[in-house]
């Protein structure tokens, strides 16, 4: 019989950490005599990061005492005490490749359900001063599991563990924590893990992706769609090669096209509609040059490629590509890249909705290139919907409008926020903002995919009116602007310095962050490229630290990283896991 051995609680604090403040709630210590747990924790417990822990469906933490001993064995260490590994119930029994998602238990008068593993999490290893901990707990398939509460009550150290009902499909908290983290990922086990209802919404998202990659049928996806968006393609070449700027076309006042061709005349590798193209602008005498990365407007499979570039107030790159380059000019340029991709038009047949502000209508016009010149697309629904100020920055008006036309069921929104007098207002165009509110007035299909692009704020508030409507948020796909907002969960806020180069110290390989415009020498100063990264003040995203969550894989561009340490899964050659890499010479990042 299964024995509850300690009840753990601790509420959050601040810890210092790296120099940072850590809000964190991973400090438990072992109470005596009877607790009432409740339907979001333990009384006198709290957890300090809720998105990724706490909530109903991770209501109490559950760590078994014969995973205590084998990481005594393990690490050499004899320090080690019940709610060490932050959990609230240190049992004896329930191991995790015996207890399923699922099984239910009765403890004191409260009855509680398993919902999903421990996610792994750099606050682990933080409490334990053993860095390598997320990716040892997945390893060594020892992660310990969430319950929610079916029954709130009492509970005490002593009391037996009763188990009442069985989960169905018998899949245990080990082979679902292997079945997300640890290749491979089939097919047949992800539908049996999507068939728990018990599992936790988080989790289900994560293995649907997960199943649709499986399911795509050799389109060439590659890495862990189940954590971070997948690479559809292999890029097309490695690192920069010349494009021949083949003609210029003025969209805009400040919207530029470029036309980009192979020197040699022959067609360049085909771009999934979405994709984006970086270019470096070149060299000067007091300036270096920059990397910048543009979305490709034109249509896929064409013998060349298009990008479309606003000009900035203060953008060095955009006023080069605006002043300082003709037809016949090369530029340099990285192939093709990006997951902000137009899904898979052979089987699915949901309605499409096409959002943008401004320039972001960039991506969104190859998609419906895609849509337009697809035979089957004829059985969908296409939604266009654009904001921008009025009919002089409405850039590929009458383009758009063409490609509608061939679509026998499509639905065209344009909002001007700031219409001119001699703009003509029709059916289709409106004077007024794309705000949440329209969107919930426009009767958008519940069961549409729909993709996003422009401005932070504008795509936040559209993304949230889409959810509130009914639309499944794992078919909400979006693409921002500029660098990627940092992840660094539970850590304090805090005004940060821009991004900015470090002083140059002896010689070794140039690490440059593309959308940061920033570069520094790798000379053996950090343990990883994340760590240079935090020295610049690049915004990062990242969450276990050691090679498993893959919150921090980043696409790179050109070069080539070592690991530091094995991840639990290998990315594909053109992206890096930053935490646990260093460079093999020059790299560029699209940080």
């Amino acid at each position: 019989m299964a024995r509850l051995l300690s009840v753990n609680v601790g509420l959050p604090r601040d810890v210092p950490w790296r120099g940072e403040t850590v809000y964190t709630g991973v400090f438990k210590s072992p109470v005596s005599g009877p607790r009432r747990v409740r339907r979001l924790n333990i009384e006198g417990d709290g957890q300090g990061d809720l998105r990724g822990h706490g909530g109903e469906m991770r209501a109490v933490l559950v760590y078994q005492a014969d995973s205590y001993r084998h990481w005594a064995a393990h690490l050499g260490r004899d320090d080690l005490v019940h709610g060490n590994f932050g959990e609230n119930f240190t049992v004896d029994g329930l191991a995790d490749d015996e207890v399923c998602v699922g099984d239910r238990y009765r403890i004191g008068t409260a009855v509680f359900e398993v919902t999903q593993p421990r996610v792994t999490c750099y606050r682990v290893g933080m409490r334990l001063g053993e860095p390598r901990l997320p990716a040892l707990l997945v390893a060594h398939g020892r992660p310990g599991f969430y319950l929610r509460v079916i029954d709130e009550g009492e509970v005490e150290a002593g009391q037996e563990i009763v188990k009442v009902a069985d989960g169905p499909e018998r899949m245990t908290v080990a082979e679902t924590d292997a079945l997300l983290y640890r290749p491979p990922h089939p097919a047949d086990r992800l539908e049996r893990a999507l068939r728990v209802d018990a599992l936790s919404p988080g989790w289900q998202a994560s293995f649907r992706a997960l199943l649709d990659q499986a399911r795509g049928d050799g389109d060439g996806a590659a890495g862990n769609a189940g954590l971070s968006p997948v690479s559809v393609t292999r890029p097309a070449w490695d690192g920069f090669r010349p494009l021949r700027v083949e003609r210029v076309v003025d969209e805009t006042p400040d919207v530029r096209s470029l036309w980009l061709t192979d020197p040699d005349g022959t067609p360049v590798p085909a771009a999934r509609p979405g994709q984006y193209l970086t270019v470096r602008t070149l060299r000067t005498d007091d300036a270096p040059g920059t990397v910048r990365s543009y979305s490709l407007s034109g249509p896929p499979g064409a013998p060349g490629y298009r990008i479309s570039v606003k000009r900035e107030e203060h953008g060095r790159a955009s006023t080069w590509l605006h002043t300082g380059v003709r037809a016949g000019d090369d530029l340099q340029a990285a192939a093709p890249r990006g997951a902000f991709v137009l899904q898979d038009l052979r089987e699915d047949t949901r309605p499409v909705v096409l959002v943008s502000a401004g320039v972001g209508v960039t991506p969104l016009l190859a998609m419906l290139y895609a849509l337009a010149d697809d035979a089957d697309a004829a059985r969908r629904q296409v939604w266009w919907l654009h904001a921008t100020r009025n009919a002089r920055t409405h850039a590929f008006a009458g383009e758009a409008r063409g490609l509608l036309s061939r679509l026998p069921d499509a639905r065209l929104r344009v909002f001007y926020s700031r219409p001119e007098p001699d703009d003509r207002l029709d059916a289709g165009t409106t004077s007024g903002r794309l705000t949440a509110e329209s969107v919930a007035e426009l009767g958008l299909p519940r069961d549409a995919q729909a993709y996003l692009c422009g401005p932070d704020l504008f795509m936040r508030g559209v993304t949230e009116a889409l959810q509130h409507h009914g639309v499944d948020p794992l078919h909400i796909h979006t693409e921002i602007f500029g660098a990627t907002p940092g992840s660094t969960p539970g850590i304090a806020a805090r005004k940060r310095p821009s991004p900015h180069s470090l002083p140059s110290s002896g010689p070794g390989p140039r690490v440059e962050f593309a959308r940061s415009q920033v570069s520094a020498t790798w000379n053996g100063d950090h343990d990883s490229l994340l760590e240079l990264a935090e020295a610049c003040d690049v915004p990062t995203r990242w969450s276990c630290r050691t090679g498993v969550c893959r919150t921090c894989e980043t696409a790179l561009m050109s070069g080539v990283v070592d690991y530091t340490t094995e991840p639990v899964e290998q990315p594909p050659a053109s992206s890096a896991l930053i935490c646990c890499s260093r460079p093999d010479g020059d790299v560029i990042l699209d940080l």
